[in-house]
């Protein structure tokens, strides 16, 4: 008798090894009930930090805590059972020193379940990568525009569209493989500049606002089904969900206020007696009983 296999979830490595082969499709995500639905279809999901901004109405990624990156995190595990998860390491919990990075990464992954963890900087975290990576946290790094670094950036920049930025990118790319991260996120930069990259180092680069030459994408969900009030130039909207909810909205309101909502079919009805007879009682047949 054969044996169907368990489908297994992917892993680290597993993205690693389509280096130059199928391309590598990523949404974020932030809670389970999303998770699941996007989980057939795509290769890994990121819990990004971007949740504080997309989720909870903060102006950039700075202010999300180490906490909500968890919960966020957990959820979206619990919602999903083939894509790796991989999740964001807030402003904060990684930069003091590689210690304090494995303690907090480990915490992330201990409390989540999820593969692994990625981190913003490029060869300024390479030994924080690299001691991350010898114990048993798998690393994905992030280099372009870093928008935990919105701040000394002075904004949401693109990078290396003038050839001067481009050796210091170069380098970043560079050294975060060679200090063992799994894959690289290639954001916000110019096309010409992901292609070279993508060329010119051993694992995968995952774009967005980068180059379709990348070994993979990645897009915030809401952006791409057009939930967001304002998107990116690089991205496309999928679909129009936010129009399709506030036609939802509009139509729910209109029947309740008219009273035709909720109808007979969404209301429950009182169950019916046991021995009850449909009309008169027993009582009621004795006192219309005539009299003799």
């Amino acid at each position: 008798m054969s044996i169907t296999p368990i489908a297994r979830r992917l892993t680290a490595p597993d993205i690693a090894s389509r280096k130059n082969g199928q391309p590598i499709v990523s949404l974020t995500a932030y809670h389970a009930h999303t998770a699941a639905m996007i989980d057939p279809y795509v290769d890994f999901m990121l819990v990004g930090d971007s949740l504080g901004m997309v989720m909870h109405g903060f102006e950039s990624t700075v202010p999300v805590p180490l906490e909500l990156m968890i919960m966020h995190g957990a959820a979206v595990v619990r919602g999903s059972s083939h894509a790796l998860v991989v999740v964001d390491m807030p402003f904060g919990s990684y930069e003091e020193s590689p210690n304090i990075a494995f303690r907090n990464a480990a915490r992330v992954m201990k409390e989540t379940g999820c593969g692994a963890v990625k981190l913003e900087g490029g060869a300024r975290m390479a030994q924080t990568i690299d001691y991350l990576t010898q114990r048993g946290i798998p690393v994905m790094a992030h280099i372009g525009l870093t928008p935990q670094s919105v701040h000394v950036m002075g904004g949401f920049k693109t990078q290396g569209r003038e050839q001067s930025q481009w050796a210091a990118i170069e380098d970043d790319a560079r050294t975060v493989a060679e200090a063992g991260a799994f894959a690289v996120v290639v954001e916000g930069v110019a096309e010409k500049l992901a292609d070279r990259l993508t060329k010119m180092i051993e694992i995968p680069t995952i774009g967005i606002g980068a180059s379709a030459q990348c070994d993979g994408q990645i897009l915030v969900l809401e952006d791409m089904l057009g939930l967001s009030p304002r998107v990116p130039k690089f991205v496309k909207e999928f679909a129009s969900l936010g129009a399709a909810i506030g036609g939802a909205v509009s139509a729910y309101c209109d029947e309740v206020r008219g009273r035709t909502f909720p109808g007979k079919e969404h209301v429950y009805a009182m169950k019916k007696q046991a021995g009850a007879v449909s009309g008169d009682t027993k009582d009621s047949k004795k006192t219309n009983k005539p009299d003799s």
